[in-house]
């Protein structure tokens, strides 16, 4: 799908002239091709069960600009694995408006790759536990190399789990409290429908780490699913309470937020309409702390 000319040119200008971003900063988009021949799947990914087909930048500013959106972080897709080449693409065909957060191999040179990563505009690296249990997940040689290079780098861990995971994201920031860190939508807590408060108690624990971050995100996975999300006001009330805004992002997890009765539109409206929300949180929340970590 192609974008429109006005969308194309505002996210692809190139020259001397510095581009104002002045509008939200999506903090968490995939993105994808069609064209697996130039960008092959990884071990155990088939085409066909790619969903949508595609997701390209072209896609996305379809709904993004729409929106305002200036600046966008990718987060590295699982269908690639750690080969990290289509979001680097990206990246550098659009320059400034792309961040990303790659995946990489922890147990092969992982602080050489970050390294590496850092000069391509890789500002983060997602970390998930996989079918690991969460008192081993994070106690591996390469996962601890990986956060003490953070510290020094400034590249942020950015953590994909779900509420069980927490307190080991808790110890692991005893450990390290210089390595940023943000933890991607919520830590998943509403997953199931509910919002149990000994989960958002070991959420909000994590307030006490001063460079934890928490995404406001994927309102279309969380709770009742359903557009305008009010039903996840308590929630961000909660985090907003324990990190205050300079520590929220908002982001869409697009393209999953604008499949079946989602859109885009909504995922932001939500944070404009909280009555709780002045003017200058909202503007922490939906720009200038993703900007301040990606950026």
């Amino acid at each position: 799908m192609a974008c429109a000319l006005s969308a194309c040119d505002l996210l692809s200008k190139r020259g001397p002239e510095p581009i104002a971003y002045e509008g939200p900063v999506d903090a968490h988009v995939h993105v994808w091709t069609p064209d697996t021949e130039r960008y092959p799947l990884a071990a155990g990914y088939a085409k066909n069960a790619m969903r949508p087909v595609s997701f390209t930048p072209q896609d996305l500013f379809v709904h993004s600009v729409t929106a305002g959106v200036s600046r966008v972080v990718l987060i590295q897709m699982s269908f690639y694995g750690f080969d990290n080449s289509y979001m680097l693409d990206t990246i550098e065909a659009y320059p400034g408006v792309f961040s990303g957060v790659a995946v990489i191999d922890e147990n092969a040179a992982p602080v050489v790759e970050m390294k590496s990563l850092e000069s391509r505009g890789v500002r983060g690296f997602r970390i998930r536990p996989g079918k690991q249990s969460p008192d081993s997940w994070l106690d591996s040689d390469g996962m601890r190399a990986m956060w003490s290079r953070a510290a020094e780098s400034r590249q942020n861990i950015g953590a994909l789990i779900n509420p069980e995971f927490l307190p080991s994201i808790d110890r692991m920031c005893e450990r390290y409290p210089e390595t940023p860190v943000v933890i991607d939508h919520f830590g998943r807590i509403g997953i199931d429908g509910s919002m149990p408060e000994d989960q958002l108690d070991d959420l909000c624990r994590l307030a006490r780490h001063e460079h934890v971050k928490v995404k406001v995100s994927a309102y279309y996975a969380l709770g009742k699913r359903k557009p305008p999300y009010r039903d996840l006001a308590p929630m961000i009330r909660r985090v907003y309470d324990a990190f205050g805004p300079q520590r929220l992002m908002w982001a869409s997890d697009c393209p999953f937020q604008v499949v079946g009765d989602h859109d885009y539109a909504s995922s932001i409206d939500l944070i404009r309409e909280l009555s709780f929300l002045s003017a200058t949180d909202r503007e922490w929340i939906l720009r200038r702390s993703a900007e301040e970590t990606y950026f």
